[in-house]
Order: C-alpha cells, then sequence, then structure tokens
C-alpha cells in the first residue's frame, strides 16, 4: 500500500510536548524534549534501543509521571488532571504494544469485546458484535474470530491487538515497536495496516521504532532521538541527509534502498 501524503494541520496539535524530562536514578533519558503530533498525522520517533522512545509514550499514556515539563493530550495538562479525567483521555488513545498484549485464555472474539464491555456498559450484543466484526475486518482476520492467540502467528497477533485497540475508535493511536520481532514480509503488511488505519480512522499516531523501513513507509514527519533529546526532525530524506556520526551509522545498518 502506497503512502497518502497528509497534510497536517499545524496549528491543530492533539499531543504537545515542552521541555519533558524522565531520569531513572540518576540516568536521564529524555533530557528536555519538545514535540507536537499534529491532526492526522504519522509521526515516527526513531532511535536506538535504550534511548527512551519508549519512555515517552508511556508518559503521554500517563503510564509514567515526568520529573519535569509539560505534556499536554487534547489541551489537557496529563499530569495535573484527575484520576477520572484521565481514564477518559486513555479511552481516545489507542495503545498497541510491543508484545500485542493479547489475553492466552481468551478466544480471539473475546479479547476485542474485552474493552468494549469494560468501557461501555450499555452496548447490546448486536452492536458488540458488530463492533467486534468490523475491526477485524479492518486487520483483515475475520476468520480468526473463534481462535485462540496461541493458534495465530506473530504478524496475526499484532493486528488482533492492532484491532482491539481500535475497537473504541480512538483519536490517537501510539504503536511501540509495531514490527519488533516479525519476518520482512510481515513488516511490510504491518506497515500498511498502519497507514491505512491512519485513513480509514483518521488517527494521529506516534509510531516508536528503530526499524528504518518502518519509519520510511509510515512516517509522514520523523524525529530522530538522539541523547535524550530530538536532534533531527522532518522527512525521511531530511533526516537522513546529514554527515552526523551518531545518525549515519543508524541508516548504514539498516541500509534502505
Amino acid at each position: 500500500m502506497k503512502k497518502v501524503a497528509v497534510q497536517a494541520d499545524q496549528n491543530n496539535p492533539v499531543i504537545s510536548i515542552r521541555g519533558l524530562k524522565k531520569a531513572f536514578q540518576d540516568y536521564a533519558v529524555l533530557r528536555g524534549i519538545d514535540l507536537d503530533l499534529y491532526q492526522g498525522e504519522n509521526l515516527v520517533v526513531l532511535g536506538r534501543s535504550g534511548t527512551g522512545k519508549s519512555v515517552l509514550i508511556k508518559i503521554i499514556s500517563g503510564l509514567l509521571k515526568p520529573d519535569e515539563g509539560m505534556v499536554k493530550v487534547f489541551g489537557q495538562d496529563i499530569a495535573h488532571v484527575t484520576e477520572d479525567d484521565l481514564q477518559k483521555l486513555r479511552i481516545r488513545i489507542g495503545f498497541s504494544f510491543q508484545n500485542s498484549a493479547l489475553y492466552d485464555s481468551m478466544t480471539v472474539r473475546k479479547n476485542l469485546e474485552f474493552p468494549l464491555v469494560r468501557n461501555k456498559r450499555n452496548l447490546t450484543r448486536g452492536e458488540i458484535n458488530t463492533a467486534v466484526e468490523t475491526v477485524l475486518d479492518a486487520v483483515g482476520l475475520s476468520q480468526t474470530i473463534n481462535q485462540m492467540p496461541s493458534e495465530l502467528s506473530g504478524g496475526q497477533r499484532k493486528r488482533i491487538g492492532i484491532a482491539r485497540t481500535l475497537i473504541l475508535n480512538p483519536e490517537i493511536m501510539l504503536y511501540d515497536e509495531p514490527t519488533a520481532g516479525l519476518d520482512p514480509i510481515t513488516c511490510i503488511e504491518i506497515n500498511d495496516l498502519i497507514n491505512e488505519v491512519q485513513q480509514r480512522y483518521n488517527t494521529s499516531s506516534i509510531i516508536i521504532t528503530h526499524d528504518l523501513t518502518c519509519a520510511k513507509q509510515t512516517g509522514d514527519r520523523i524525529a530522530m532521538l538522539l541523547d535524550g533529546q530530538f536532534q533531527r526532525t522532518g522527512t525521511f530524506e531530511e533526516v537522513f541527509n546529514t554527515t552526523d556520526s551518531r545518525v549515519k551509522p543508524f541508516y548504514d545498518y539498516n541500509f534502505i534502498e
């Protein structure tokens, strides 16, 4: 699936980050970063393992507290919202975990129903069935509805994890290493799915990855995280058009034609 160019509304950031810092004991992971995610765009946060990429999206979703700085989601500073308001925000944010986070004891159907019955208690059985069937169709896995996670391939589990996130119709998607551990063909399929979700559901997304193929295929904009700060931001070509010794080896290792 060819990436469709997106004209993001730069007057309408759905996430706005200023001066964000986070350390664990004496190790500073994020050292005063600024970042905006605009309505409708796929923003890739790219960097080596251990550079704080996953820490960033855990802070955005309220799973971790920042040490300093401001993180606004839909205009609300997540460090100062009530627990009730934070839960309401989380329903608007879809988090696709690296390991898919499926419940092994539940069928695919039950895995998808779980967030619905927990967050939308007034739905009828017919409405739940329709929602499950719709998201399974969106990720191309309608035939797996009665299977167990153990019966699925790694790529299928990734897709079901994304489907479970989509079932609440989130406005923001946070993808944590979506292609990690997958073979090259399945990686391309997941990248295509991320682009399809953006177009079909009009999501704004942050995609955490160290996979340059994923970054190039899905990102409308790339932010390169180095030494705890965003050192380069722009299109894929703009980010890698450099002789910076911290960036060039990263590109050479992931070499892309």
